[in-house]
This record gives C-alpha cells, structure tokens and sequence, in this order.
C-alpha cells in the first residue's frame, strides 16, 4: 500500500514535469500510447476466452477511466500546482458512490453523505484558497479534476455492474490496450508531437517523465492495486487514497510550491470525507 502511495502520489509532479515543454494534450495522448504498448503483451494473454460482445464495453472503460481524464488532468495542471491536484484527486471514491447511487440503485448510509458534503465543501475551499477568499478569482482548472474524479466513479461502477466474469488484470490492460492505439492517432495526426521533440529545448526530457508516468502511474501502479485487493480487501486497498495526497504535497513543496493554511484545511476536509465514505 505504501509503495502504491508513493507511485500514485508521484504522478502529479510527473505530469507537471512533462508539460514544461509539451502541450496538455501531447503530455495525454502519450501517457495512453505508451501505457497501451506497456500493456499490450498481457492484453493479449488476457483476451483469450473474452466474449465478443464485451470489448466494447472494455473500450469504453477505458475512455471513461483513461483517456478521457487523461486530458483533463494535464489541462488543469496547467492551472493550478501538483499538490492541489492531488489532493483533488482524492474526490474519486465518493465520486463512486454518488455515481453508484444516482444510475446503479445503490444505497449508502447518512455517514457516507456526511462524507459527501465534507469533501465536497473542500474542494472548494481549496479552489478558492489562493485568491484569498474571492469568488470572482474562483480557479475553475479545478473543475476539470473534479470532473476527471466523476468519470474514475462512474467507470468503477460501470467496471462492477456492466463488465462481468472477467477480472480486474483482464479489464485493465485489455481497456487500455484498446484506447493505445487512439492515443497514437492523436499523438501523431493532431499534434506537432514530433516536431516539438525536434526544436523545443526539453522536449526529450518531458517526454521522458512522461514515459516514467506511463510506466509507473499506470501500467505497474494497476498490477500492484490488482495484487493488494487480492491479498486483503478492497476496504483496506482504499485506504490508499488517503496517503496519496500527503505524497503529492510533499513533491509540491520540494518543487517549490507554496501552499497555505487554507490547503490543508481543505486537505483535512477531503480526508475526512474520504474517512466517512468509507466507514463499515
């Protein structure tokens, strides 16, 4: 679980760095490229006895799971630090449940709605933190990971009640391998990825932490969270949501990111939503 925090964590600053010299969407369309060509070997072990039917809704986990918050993420840390998306991104499980509840019937109890509106309330205050209070200041980046947060929940329940009989290696490395090749055509047919490589000093070196994004965020992070479920449970392997922001913040501050009281007052309402959502 420690060393799940520690990759996950790291992912934000990994994302800043690529973006100091590629485009948001360069720093997207590459993460998924590169982690469906890490994850291509294994989805093609794993695809054997998949019924026909199920790899579109494999493809579209992977949209609503991968590509589609891989855009919005880098967009947004254009906008706002490393640290602050972090802990954003602990907004995820109760994402989950409020997507479980409002299109899959599922019931959750006061204390997870408590939890609800504790992270809720903030992340707005973390939102409007560094504008010292002022609405019209609201940074509205933070939005985009709130909405990345919303498709992590309601591909978790689409995963759970939509894609069944198949296991969580199978699902991710199959989803991913399936959305790699759409990353590629992006990469390649709608941005000047290459001549970027070729003329804009640090091109090489962002698009190495990318590739380290990739390697680590999403390929070996998921077989490690396959293997932590599988030997304890999925309430304990949650639990690793609650140390990732405390490793983002860490990275931040080292990289030089200021951070004011008002973030950690935000950060420990998160958590403490997070606490609550969880609780048996």
């Amino acid at each position: 679980m420690l060393t799940l925090s520690l990759i996950w964590g790291t992912s934000f600053i990994l994302m800043k760095k690529g973006l100091v010299a590629l485009a948001p969407d360069m720093v997207a369309a590459l993460r998924v490229t590169i982690a469906g060509i890490l994850l291509l070997p294994i989805a093609l072990i794993k695809m054997k006895g998949i019924k026909s039917q199920q790899f579109g809704n494999l493809f579209l986990s992977g949209m609503l799971g991968v590509f589609i918050p891989a855009f919005l993420f880098t967009t947004a840390q254009l906008h706002i630090d490393s640290s602050v998306a972090g802990i954003l991104n602990t907004l995820s499980p109760l994402w989950t449940m409020v997507m479980g509840a409002l299109f899959y019937q599922q019931v959750f109890k006061r204390g997870a709605v408590i939890g609800i509106i504790v992270g809720l309330l903030g992340t707005v205050l973390l939102m409007i933190s560094r504008t010292g209070g002022s609405i019209s200041g609201f940074n509205a980046y933070g939005l985009l990971i709130v909405i990345a947060c919303a498709f992590y929940g309601f591909n978790l329940n689409f995963i759970k009640f939509r894609i069944t009989g198949i296991g969580s290696l199978a699902i991710t490395s199959i989803s991913i391998a399936l959305i790699g090749p759409l990353g590629a055509i992006y990469l390649f047919g709608f941005t000047d990825f290459l001549e970027t490589l070729n003329t804009v000093p640090g091109a090489w070196t962002s698009a190495g932490y990318v590739a380290l994004l990739a390697l680590m965020s999403t390929a070996i992070a998921v077989l490690i969270f396959n293997k932590l479920v599988r030997i304890t449970t999925p309430l304990f392997a949650s639990t690793v949501t609650y140390i990732m922001p405390i490793v983002s913040v860490g990275w931040g501050v080292l990289d030089g990111e200021r951070l004011l009281v008002s973030h950690f007052v935000g950060m420990a309402a998160i958590l403490g939503g997070v606490y609550f959502a969880n609780r048996k």
